[in-house]
């Protein structure tokens, strides 16, 4: 079964994220906290939702998906971004994955969002032949850029000085997908 998320279910999905950022090699990067992520997801307009699998025999969460939405400049519509999406291992097979997905999908078409979106990490071939198996095709034309960390400090600093790297588009441009 899968349902939207609640306050209670917070613990599990904390556990779930750090089980998630272990499998990608990144648990050190995992720094969110239970009272960020209840937050996030409950607070009186949230920006970012989450939906939980449960095992149909003993109702235990297996899995969950976090999503937000975002906005396509082409279309006029929103999309649905889908940040993480994870299954137990014990629980994998039994469809939860699909089902995570098909009800964003059923969210997106019956809000008339366009397109449903998220990453994968180039090695997983597991979760890559999965998302194939539905009709998901990979951006293959597009890279993924990240700003953070010192970095992100140093452009805030001097974003918008003159002869820096404002944020301003170049003439002519419309200042999205990094036309400049």
């Amino acid at each position: 079964m899968i349902r939207t998320a609640t306050p209670a279910d917070v613990p599990v999905i904390h556990s779930m994220i750090r089980e998630l950022a272990e499998y990608e090699r990144a648990l050190e990067q995992a720094r969110a906290t239970e009272e960020q992520l209840r937050d996030a997801l409950f607070r009186a307009n949230p920006a970012v939702f989450a939906l939980v699998a449960e095992d149909d025999d003993s109702g235990e969460p297996v899995g969950f998906a976090l999503w937000f939405l975002n906005f396509s400049t082409w279309t006029g519509t929103h999309g649905v971004y889908l940040e993480d999406l994870y299954v137990r291992p014990h629980a994998r097979g039994a469809g939860h994955g699909r089902a995570l997905l098909a009800e964003l999908a059923r969210i997106c078409v019956e809000r008339g969002y366009e397109r449903f979106q998220w990453w994968v990490l180039n090695w997983n071939e597991p979760s890559i032949g999965f998302y194939r198996s539905l009709g998901a095709e990979p951006m293959d034309e597009w890279t993924v850029f990240r700003l953070s960390g010192e970095p992100l400090r140093s452009l805030a600093a001097g974003a918008g000085t003159p002869g820096g790297t404002g944020t301003t588009a170049a003439p002519g441009t419309s200042g999205d997908r990094g036309a400049l």
